[in-house]
C-alpha cells in the first residue's frame, strides 16, 4: 500500500492499519514531522521529494493500492505516474468505506466534536473488551497513537465532511454532534453542509441507531446538556478538577459518572460516546471505568505547562465554535486569572468565511497574540491577512508577532493562563 501525503493524521492511522494487518507499506510526504518519524520507527519506508525513483521498485499496478489526500495538488508526479499506468487509486475516505463496509461500523460526524468523540468511543470498546479498530483524527494519550486497537469486526470511524468524504461510509450506529457552517470552500453555503449532512444521516435507516446533538434538523435519538432529551447530562459539579455528573437514560438514571476533559462541549462529546456505548449493549460498569480513564487527545486542550504560576494549555482549535469552547472552558477552571490567547487562523478562506466571527470569539479573552495565517492546502487571498483580521478584533489588548517573535511578546505579557 503506497500512500501519497502519509504525514496527515488521517492518512498516517490507516498506513498503521494496513502495517499491522501484514502489507507493505511506503509513501510519500512534503515534510517530515513527528507523525511520520513514528511511521518510519514502525518499519514504515517514507521519503520527503516527489520523485518518482524513490517509490519501491516492487510496487507494481497488479499488486498495490495507492491512497491519496485530497490536499494533495493535481501536478504531483508521482500520483500522476500512479494514474498513467493505471494502478488503483483511491481517496483515504473511499478506503475508509471499504475498510468499514465489511465491519459493524460506529461513524462520527459534526463540523466539531468529531476526534474527541470517536477516542472516546473507541477507548471505551477497546476497554470492554470489543474486537475494534478506531481510525481516529489524534493522537490519544492513553495509546500515544490514532489508531486503536486491531481488531477486525468492528471498527470506530470519524465521518469526515470535507469534500464529502463521510458519504463513502457504511454505519451500522452514527452521531452527528454539530452542523455548524465549514469548509465553504468546498460547499459554498451552509444549506448545502447541511444537505450533505442529512444524507449521511439517511445512511442510518435505523434512527434508534443515530444520535443527534438536541435542537439539529436530524431525526434521531437526542441528547443533551441540562435540558430534557433522550440522554441527559445533568447534576453536572466538579471535582478535583473534573466533571462529575448523572445520565438520564430512555430507561435509567446514571449516577456519579466521572470525566477528566474540561468544557462542556467535552461533556457533550463523552454523553454521545455513552449514549452509542450503552445503545451497542456494554456494560454500565465498562462504560463509566473507560470514561474516568480517559486522559484526552493531543491539541484538544492540552497542558504543556501546568504549575502555580503559570498554565500553558495546546489546542487546535481553528472554528470560532471551537475557540468559544475553549475560553468556556478555560474560564470556568480558572475564574480569576488573567488569560492570553494566541491563535494561528487555519487557511485563508476560513479566515474571510468567519472573520467577524473570530473577531468576536478572540475578543472574549484578555489579551490576543496573532499569527499569520498558517495556509495548509491554499495560495494566499488578497486582504485576507492577520492584520486584517486583528483590525476587526474590539479589544485593546492585541498584538501580530511572527513565530520569531512569538516568546518574547509572551514573556512580556502578565497573563497566567
Amino acid at each position: 500500500v503506497y500512500f501519497i501525503g502519509i504525514g496527515g493524521i488521517g492518512m498516517s492511522a490507516l498506513a498503521r492499519y494496513f502495517k499491522a494487518i501484514g502489507k507493505n507499506v511506503s509513501g510519500y510526504d512534503k515534510t517530515e514531522t513527528e507523525l511520520t518519524i513514528d511511521l518510519q520507527q514502525l518499519g514504515i519506508d517514507i521519503h520527503f521529494e516527489d520523485k518518482i525513483d524513490l517509490i519501491p521498485a516492487d510496487y507494481y499496478p497488479e499488486n498495490t493500492l495507492v491512497i491519496i489526500t485530497p490536499a494533495v495538488p493535481k501536478t504531483h508526479s508521482e500520483w500522476n505516474y500512479f494514474l498513467e499506468r493505471d494502478y488503483e487509486v483511491k481517496k483515504r475516505a473511499e478506503v475508509l468505506g471499504i475498510i468499514t463496509k465489511d465491519t459493524f461500523c460506529f461513524a462520527v460526524a459534526g463540523t466539531h466534536g468529531k476526534t474527541t468523540t470517536s477516542s472516546i468511543l473507541g477507548h471505551i470498546l477497546y476497554q470492554s473488551g470489543v474486537d475494534v479498530t478506531a481510525f481516529v483524527g489524534g493522537i490519544v494519550e492513553n495509546y500515544n497513537s490514532n489508531l486503536i486497537g486491531n481488531g477486525k469486526t468492528i471498527t470506530v470511524v470519524e465521518a469526515d465532511e470535507f469534500d464529502r468524504s463521510f458519504l463513502h461510509l457504511h454505519p451500522d450506529i452514527a452521531c452527528v454532534t454539530s452542523m455548524d457552517a465549514d469548509h465553504l470552500d468546498i460547499y459554498g453555503d451552509k444549506s448545502a453542509i447541511e444537505a450533505s449532512f442529512t444524507e449521511f444521516a439517511d445512511k442510518v435507516e435505523d434512527k434508534s441507531k443515530l444520535f443527534v446533538t438536541k435542537g439539529l434538523p436530524l431525526k434521531g435519538i437526542t441528547c443533551a446538556i441540562n435540558e430534557a432529551a433522550d440522554f441527559s447530562a445533568f447534576n453536572i459539579r466538579i471535582i478535583n478538577s473534573q466533571y462529575v455528573y448523572d445520565v438520564k437514560t430512555p430507561t435509567e438514571t446514571l449516577e456519579n459518572i466521572e470525566f477528566g476533559l474540561p468544557g462542556k462541549h467535552n461533556l457533550m462529546n463523552a454523553l454521545m460516546a455513552l449514549a452509542m456505548a450503552k445503545t451497542f449493549g456494554l456494560p454500565t460498569e465498562n462504560i463509566t471505568s473507560a470514561l474516568r480513564s480517559f486522559k484526552g487527545i493531543k491539541r484538544r486542550f492540552s497542558y504543556q505547562i501546568k504549575s502555580e504560576k503559570l498554565i500553558y494549555i495546546d489546542d487546535y482549535a481553528h472554528h470560532p465554535t471551537e475557540i468559544n469552547a475553549v475560553h468556556q472552558a478555560v474560564r470556568e477552571l480558572y475564574p480569576n486569572q488573567k488569560v492570553l490567547a494566541i491563535f494561528q487562523p487555519h487557511l485563508f478562506s476560513r479566515t474571510k468565511d468567519f472573520a467577524d466571527d473570530f473577531a468576536k470569539s478572540l475578543a472574549a479573552f484578555d489579551e490576543i497574540i496573532l499569527l499569520d495565517i498558517y495556509p495548509a492546502r491554499e495560495l494566499p487571498m488578497e486582504g485576507i491577512t492577520s492584520s486584517w483580521l486583528m483590525d476587526k478584533i474590539d479589544n485593546l489588548n492585541k498584538k501580530l508577532a511572527t513565530k520569531k517573535e512569538l516568546i518574547q511578546t509572551v514573556l512580556e505579557s502578565e497573563a497566567t493562563v
